[in-house]
């Protein structure tokens, strides 16, 4: 059988290593970053999921957005990346930010100190894990039923897979705004140098560089 890869896919960081940025609310998943800048990159790509009219780049750019999904079995995702509630659970009813089609089509497991039961929105189930990365992971690859598993964000779950040398392959987007505080992924993309490999490559559009990245 393949290697089941644990895949960071098309995450997007400020120049200064934010992915979201400070005083996140229910109405503003990203606190003070504005999103459509960030990922203005992938919106303009003929495979973006959520286009409505015809047209959009094809490329690298559109190439990237394609490969979000490809043999992808499972996700790993941060509470913070489900919902913007802290400590127990308030309120079961709310499902998350994702509306009732999700853009994940598979198993998604949110890790959070405090489990809930699991539901389904369209074809995508939510399981709830307080496990450490190696545990949900393990957890997420039988799931995945062979396929590989997406680490969706946000930049603190990265990271503490990253530190727990769990990922083996990871693709961020670079975007020209910086935020100076909030959720942070880096200081540097070179602190991740000594463990693995890595290409810069500018978007065509000249909106983000992207840094793509694979084990050593």
């Amino acid at each position: 059988m393949a290697q089941q890869l644990l895949r960071v896919q098309n995450f997007n960081v400020s120049s200064d290593g934010y992915g979201a940025g400070e005083g996140q609310t229910l109405e503003r998943p990203f606190g003070h970053a504005d999103p459509e800048a960030m990922f203005a990159w992938a919106g303009a790509t003929a495979s973006w999921p959520r286009r409505t009219d015809p047209g959009g780049s094809r490329g690298l750019d559109d190439y990237l957005t394609r490969d979000y999904g490809r043999n992808i079995g499972a996700e790993i995702m941060g509470r913070n990346k489900f919902g913007p509630q802290r400590g127990p659970w308030r309120d079961h009813e709310w499902r998350g930010w994702w509306g009732d089609e999700p853009p994940f089509h598979t198993p998604v497991f949110v890790l959070t100190h405090h489990p809930r039961p699991s539901f389904a929105l369209g074809d995508t189930t939510f399981h709830f894990l307080d496990a450490d990365p190696a545990t949900a992971l393990a957890t997420a690859r039988e799931a995945a039923d062979g396929k590989d598993v997406r680490l969706g964000g946000g930049a603190a779950t990265i990271r503490t897979f990253l530190d727990a040398g769990l990922v083996d392959t990871l693709h961020v987007a670079v975007s020209p705004v910086a935020l100076g505080g909030g959720s942070r992924l880096w200081e540097s993309p070179d602190e991740l140098l000594d463990r693995y490999h890595r290409d810069v490559v500018a978007s065509p559009g000249g909106t983000v560089t992207h840094h793509l990245f694979w084990r050593k």
